[in-house]
């Protein structure tokens, strides 16, 4: 990764072009041993040919620049397992670069279907905040428990050196925040972040294993006229596919890394991955027991790379030797994906 900033003074060509080569370095490969590339953006990216230029890539195979956001997030590393599985690759190279809080940013009204305008839906916050008030008053949570999402990150942030939000936020402290959105105030939102994150992942070398990928959705919270739960949100859809594909269960996962675009996502996720019933949510929370989800601080704390940073935190802690078995996931509204990842 790049180090995260809110004006970087760079061009995303860039930051991307010091990404892929710290993510070369780290596998002990040059950067024209890469015979694959891939990127996902919303039209705020440097294309992927520029990059493997900029990179000294003199013959680069498969490559592609796939239009989307944060539910590329988890699937971009299904995209690079089926070219090794197929033999059209050995080592596939993934980026996210993008000036998100000095150049195009994503939480305004040019970011959403126009027709979101005639509801009052001016961009992703509103849109997302409205379905978050469906899933407070049908789960029974409150700010209180909000705030114990966001308090939780900026605690696993405090030795992050990459966070950009590490300082304590006490609940005073999170109910003085203004809203955004209600039921979202602004630190319910995740970090508009300058920065890249590249990822190295080949059928040779050694490391952390990609064990499973799904992708999917249904209607819900991104198509609000068409679901029956506007609540909803991708791990509703997603989930039961990934204990399908994988074998695995939710208490094989020792460490979870899900985008965290909005406070209320963590425990949405955690009630439909099975690691905890909807009962048990609020005293989950307040007691803090979900302290193992990110780690790192995540979107919320962290910084905010399209999701890509997340995953790249789980390949860390499966390095250390202690965790087995990492869960990763990306969201966008109804739509997402989700990935395990195995030491």
């Amino acid at each position: 990764m790049t180090a995260l900033t809110r004006r970087s003074g760079r061009a995303e060509l860039e930051l991307a072009v010091e990404a892929c080569r710290a993510a070369c370095a780290d596998a002990g490969l040059r950067p024209g041993d890469v015979d694959a590339m891939l990127s996902y953006h919303l039209g705020d990216s440097a294309p992927v040919v520029q990059v493997a230029r900029a990179l000294g890539v003199e013959r680069l195979g498969w490559h592609n620049d796939i239009a989307g956001g944060g539910t590329q997030a988890a699937s971009i590393l299904g995209d690079a397992a089926m070219l090794i599985h197929a033999g059209l690759a050995r080592h596939v190279l993934i980026y996210r670069a993008l000036n998100g809080r000095s150049g195009r940013r994503m939480n305004t009204v040019s970011t959403g279907p126009q027709e979101r305008l005639t509801y009052g839906l001016a961009g992703p916050i509103p849109l997302f905040a409205l379905a978050a008030t469906r899933y407070l008053h049908d789960s029974g949570l409150t700010e209180e428990h909000l705030h114990a999402v966001v308090a939780q990150s900026r605690e696993n942030a405090r030795d992050n050196p990459r966070a950009l939000r590490r300082e304590p936020l006490d609940l005073a402290g999170y109910l003085a925040r203004p809203y955004v959105a209600t039921p979202l105030r602004t630190v319910d939102c995740c970090q508009e972040t300058d920065g890249a994150c590249a990822l190295l992942v080949s059928g040779e070398l050694d490391g952390p294993r990609v064990r499973a990928v799904v992708r999917g959705g249904g209607p819900g919270c991104s198509s609000m006229d068409r679901g029956t739960d506007v609540g909803a949100i991708f791990s509703a859809y997603v989930a039961p596919m990934l204990w399908d594909a994988s074998g695995l269960r939710p208490a094989d996962v020792d460490v979870m890394l899900p985008y965290d675009a909005y406070s209320w996502l963590v425990p949405r996720q955690l009630e439909d991955f099975g690691l905890a019933a909807r009962g048990e949510l609020g005293d989950y929370l307040l007691e803090r027991r979900h302290a193992w989800v990110n780690p790192h601080g995540g979107l919320l704390s962290e910084g905010y790379v399209h999701g890509l940073n997340n995953v790249a935190q789980a390949v860390r802690e499966l390095r250390t030797g202690r965790h087995e078995v990492a869960l990763v996931t990306g969201f966008g509204g109804s739509y997402g994906s989700a990935a395990l990842l195995a030491a």
